[in-house]
Parts: C-alpha cells; sequence; structure tokens
C-alpha cells in the first residue's frame, strides 16, 4: 500500500475486496495526506506571526487512526515554538471526530486547501 492516496487505485482495491478500514485499510493514506496538509497549514500560519523563525524540517511519528497506523511526517521550525492543534505534540491517535470531518469534507468535493483552512 503506498502512503499517497489515489481515488482510482482506491476503488480498483474496493472492488478487488480490499478493506476501507482498519489495520490495512485502503483509506489510512487519506487521512494522512490530509492531516499533513493541514499541519503544514498550521506551521504557515505560525511562521506568518513570528519574524525571525523558518521551517526547519520535519519529524515523523506513528499514528493509530481508526482507519489504520501510518507514519506522520510533522513539520517543525527552527525557534521550537510550533504547537500544532489538530494533532498535539505528543499525541499518537487521531481521534474519531477529527477523522470523520476530513473524510466528510473530502467526500463532499472539498480540495486539501478547503479541508485545511476548515479544520
Amino acid at each position: 500500500m503506498s502512503d499517497k492516496f489515489d481515488f482510482k487505485e482506491a476503488l480498483e482495491q474496493i472492488k478487488a475486496g480490499a478493506k476501507i478500514d482498519g489495520k490495512e485499510g485502503i483509506l489510512a493514506p487519506l487521512i494522512k495526506q490530509l492531516t499533513e496538509a493541514t499541519l503544514e497549514a498550521e506551521l504557515e500560519s505560525h511562521l506568518t506571526q513570528e519574524i525571525r523563525n523558518r521551517k526547519n524540517g520535519k519529524t515523523s511519528k506513528r499514528m493509530k487512526s481508526s482507519v489504520g497506523e501510518f507514519e506522520l511526517e510533522v513539520p517543525r521550525e527552527r525557534n521550537g515554538t510550533f504547537k500544532p492543534q489538530i494533532v498535539k505534540k505528543h499525541q499518537r491517535s487521531i481521534s474519531d471526530q477529527i477523522e470523520e470531518e476530513i473524510l466528510s469534507l473530502y467526500a463532499l468535493g472539498n480540495s486539501y486547501i478547503q479541508i485545511r483552512e476548515h479544520l
């Protein structure tokens, strides 16, 4: 299973009998992508408020969700003042509420940017 969500590939996997959620579910990459996009937006917003700060790579952490587990790439910045809200520091699972909201917004046809802004 790829870490990048591909809608057409997901449909083919569903037709072939793949599970939608759970450990090997096909939705984990979608949750991962949308969560990472939201974290990037949070960091960008944070950096607009600090003059002498900038991006400084990413850290990886294993996340659990109802649709499976995945490695989440969390952006960081040089000063260490960024405190993400969608996935807080030391948090290892994504709440069902956030997960459902992400999937609902995607199902309604919202773009990654629109989902980031909403969350």
